[in-house]
């Protein structure tokens, strides 16, 4: 059980990475509707001849440098912990509901939470990297003429991607909160594992913002069609 339980919330993680594309085959997420608004931006870019675009490309890529910064402080930190594993053990006598975890019980269950910093930072700068390439592509578009729609797509996908990663990291930070959760208890740790993937669903599939986006994008392609 202890093993499980440790083992469960990078399990459940890696499982929602899997699960979802295939979700998003009968049901579209909010991911798949904001890469419609990203294609709609990249189209919109190319046709405009100001500082606008690579300000809220600054602003992303901000965001994300702080993420993966906060990522590798939070490695450390786990790292340090090794370090410091008497005084660990006391304070877990004190706040564990059920019983006394063994000392290799808990280095091992560090080293989940470790895994699970290590994924989201390789997530961050990963999507840091891409982002960084999207800026490139967007600035070499020749405004001068209309650029091909394939190339609209190709710059649109590399944002598309870099998005996918950030929010893998950010998944990474929901489900490091079920690994916290095991210090109180096992099944809290699987508790706390399930209802992260629920609100994650939720938050894809049947939010508020999820419905707002929907109704853009539908607004923006009737738009598009009274163009034509």
């Amino acid at each position: 059980m202890t093993l499980v339980s440790t083992l469960f919330p990078l399990l459940c993680y890696f499982v929602y990475n899997v699960g979802v594309p295939w979700i998003e085959k009968l049901r579209p997420s909010l991911s798949v509707i904001m890469n419609m608004q990203r294609r709609r931006w990249v189209a919109n870019a190319a046709r405009r001849d100001n500082p606008f675009d690579a300000i809220l490309s600054g602003n992303i890529m901000g965001s994300v440098s702080f993420m993966a910064s906060t990522a590798v402080l939070l490695v450390l930190a786990v790292f340090a912990v090794f370090g410091q594993m008497a005084p660990l053990m006391e304070a877990l006598a004190s706040i564990s509901t059920e019983r006394i975890y063994s000392v290799n019980e808990v280095q091992l269950h560090l080293a989940v939470m470790l895994a699970m910093f290590a994924l989201a930072f390789f997530s961050f700068t990963l999507s840091l990297r891409q982002f960084n390439h999207f800026c490139i592509m967007l600035g070499a578009l020749n405004r001068d003429t209309d650029p091909a729609p394939e190339e609209i797509d190709s710059i649109a996908k590399v944002n598309a991607l870099g998005a996918q990663n950030f929010n893998s990291g950010i998944r990474a930070y929901y489900f490091s909160v079920a690994t916290v959760a095991w210090f109180a208890a096992e099944w809290l740790a699987i508790l706390t594992s399930l209802l992260t993937v629920l609100l994650l669903i939720h938050r894809e599939f049947f939010s508020t913002a999820h419905r707002a986006a929907a109704s853009a994008a539908v607004q923006a392609n009737r738009r598009a069609g009274h163009r034509r």
